[in-house]
């Protein structure tokens, strides 16, 4: 399980993306477009430290 979830999140990060992409494409608010970008980079931050090495 714990090599599932940094995917996961990975995923969810470019899935984001494509969809910010998507909706800046087609004129979406820059607040929307704003917290779209802010999610998906917060889902990409929690992968890379799910991946680094800890104390457990």
């Amino acid at each position: 399980m714990s090599s599932l979830l940094p995917v996961a999140l990975f995923a969810l990060s470019g899935v984001l993306i494509g969809g910010l992409w998507s909706m800046r494409r087609q004129g979406s608010s820059r607040a929307v477009v704003g917290l779209m970008a802010a999610l998906a980079l917060l889902a990409a931050v929690g992968g890379v430290l799910w991946l680094l090495p800890g104390d457990g």
